[in-house]
């Protein structure tokens, strides 16, 4: 017997953050008992998810790494209608694909889509310290003080502290600059509020890695390319840092 919430993350129905908030609102059931947060359950039990009975048999687990483009959101509906990355992803028949790490509408670059929930929760957990590294292009003259004090930290506009972890210049192009930027940490537009914190204007924003998953060169905007599974869960685990 296991939690239903491990069960249906195993399964590739979402990250367990996402299976407890269908269990708090009724929406799962186990032989047509409303489930409750605890609730268990074994391969032989009938467990459905807002009326629909979830497949017993668990299928192949999947990982790709996509390239998301500009323009495009990390949510599987937009009521405005704007194009979202799971528009561009292989279709399933009896799983679904979890994102890990969300990019905002102007940022692009490596985002991980996984079947596995419990790996996609493995990879976001704060405890996994993952570093992200993104390259940066930013307008402005950035002194030896804004790369110390970034490095430091800086207070955003919430009044939460946040800083690089490193800080690196690949190269200077008239009034523009090119910075790696490494951080841990995931909060919305970080890596923006950071810049904006020292008065540094981001013009471009492009994720080139999560821990030791790396964005092909080749792969172009709004591709995706699948690697082995058994490899990315090697990695998934491998790169958490000591």
């Amino acid at each position: 017997m296991q939690r239903v919430q491990k069960i249906l993350a195993e399964r590739g129905l979402g990250s367990r953050r996402q299976i407890e908030a269908w269990i708090k609102a009724g929406e799962v059931s186990i032989n047509g008992e409303t489930a409750v947060l605890g609730s268990k359950a074994s391969n032989s039990d009938t467990i459905k998810v807002r009326g629909r009975t979830v497949p017993s048999v668990k299928a192949e687990e999947q990982v790709i790494l996509y390239n998301k483009p500009e323009g495009q959101i990390c949510t599987r509906h937009d009521p405005e209608g704007r194009p979202t990355v799971f528009s561009s992803l292989p279709k399933l028949a009896k799983q679904r694909w979890v994102a890990v790490g969300r990019l905002d509408i102007n940022s692009s670059g490596l985002i991980i889509f996984t079947t596995d929930g419990e790996l996609a929760n493995k990879l976001m957990h704060p405890s996994a310290n993952l570093q992200r590294v993104y390259a940066v292009r930013v307008l402005g003259n950035v002194t030896t003080a804004t790369l110390e004090k970034i490095q430091r930290g800086v207070t955003l506009d919430d009044g939460t502290k946040a800083k690089f972890n490193n800080v690196k210049l690949v190269r200077k192009s008239g009034a523009n600059s090119w910075y790696h930027v490494t951080l841990t940490q995931g909060r919305y537009r970080e890596v923006r509020r950071i810049w904006s914190a020292v008065g540094i204007q981001v013009s471009r924003l492009i994720r080139i890695s999560y821990g030791d998953f790396v964005l092909p060169k080749d792969l172009a905007p709004g591709k995706y390319i699948a690697i082995d599974y058994a490899e990315a869960s090697r990695i998934g685990c491998s790169n958490k840092r000591k």
